[in-house]
């Protein structure tokens, strides 16, 4: 059984509070994208133990660690469920604010629900997925959500960015989640997104904000001049994702993203239709 976990961007991102147990709360959009791995999972043969096989871009991370294996041992933990063999080919780069490996953790559990017959419902693998990581439960329903709290209490929003075109470029930059969250002074935000995805797209440059941006620009200046770089080159908007490195534009025409990808060759670059 096989599927194809997306990556997701954020529309706005802020930090609104720090929580006595350590974590943030925070306001923002996910919104899925159509840049996806491959992972598929079948019965293990028989008197083969469980195993995991990544392709494709690196993944420097031991089997046992890595978000699908523990979806697997999650459910196995819980139903018993039988030896598999699982294969994952990486695409969405990681590090990247994009969300892939918790897509792939929760694109697991769809998949052993399926192939084990569980019929867990989507709110009970949501449930499960939580425990693995707080925007796990997010491609569970893998729809446009106003995320709060830890990023794991969801509502709806309106928002469809069909017939735009999304310029992501990843450079050879890592920022840590959590050297992220440490340079951030949170504070709460002077407009609520949904009502900021509400104004015409141009106008989102002036509202729009990532509040990661600061103090991660600060360390890593070449994100800024890539923001700025995707600006000059037509973007309607731009921003980072989540607490980086990725930044994406949206372009209101599939030519000018193309040719705004010619500024980025020492970077990997995607341009995505929404």
């Amino acid at each position: 059984m096989i599927r194809f976990p997306n990556a997701k961007i954020n529309l706005g991102l802020n930090i609104v509070n720090r929580r006595p147990d350590g974590y943030h709360d925070i306001e923002t959009v996910f919104y899925p994208i159509k840049l996806e791995d491959s992972l598929e999972i079948v019965p293990a043969k028989d008197g083969c133990a469980t195993s995991l096989h990544c392709y494709g871009r690196h993944v420097d991370c031991p089997m046992e660690k890595n978000l699908v294996t523990k979806a697997y041992r999650l459910l196995q933990r819980e139903f018993g469920i039988g030896e598999v063999e699982m294969h994952l080919l990486k695409h969405i780069p990681d590090g990247a604010g994009l969300g892939g490996g918790s897509s792939d953790a929760s694109n697991a559990l769809i998949i052993l629900n399926q192939l084990f017959q569980l019929n867990l419902s989507p709110d009970q693998l949501a449930q499960r997925a939580a425990t693995l990581g707080a925007d796990c439960p997010f491609f569970i329903y893998n729809t446009p959500v106003m995320a709060t709290g830890i990023g794991d209490v969801f509502s709806n929003v309106d928002i469809d960015l069909s017939g735009y075109r999304l310029l992501l470029v990843k450079p050879d930059v890592y920022v840590p989640t959590a050297q992220a969250y440490a340079k951030v002074t949170p504070h709460k935000s002077e407009k609520p997104i949904p009502e900021i995805l509400k104004m015409p797209i141009a106008e989102w440059r002036h509202h729009l904000k990532n509040d990661f941006e600061q103090s991660v620009f600060a360390q890593h200046p070449v994100l800024a001049s890539i923001k700025d770089t995707i600006y000059q080159a037509g973007a309607i908007y731009a921003s980072m994702s989540g607490s980086g490195s990725s930044m994406f534009g949206i372009f209101s025409d599939a030519n000018m993203a193309e040719q705004a990808m010619l500024n980025f060759i020492d970077c990997d670059t995607y341009n995505i239709k929404l």
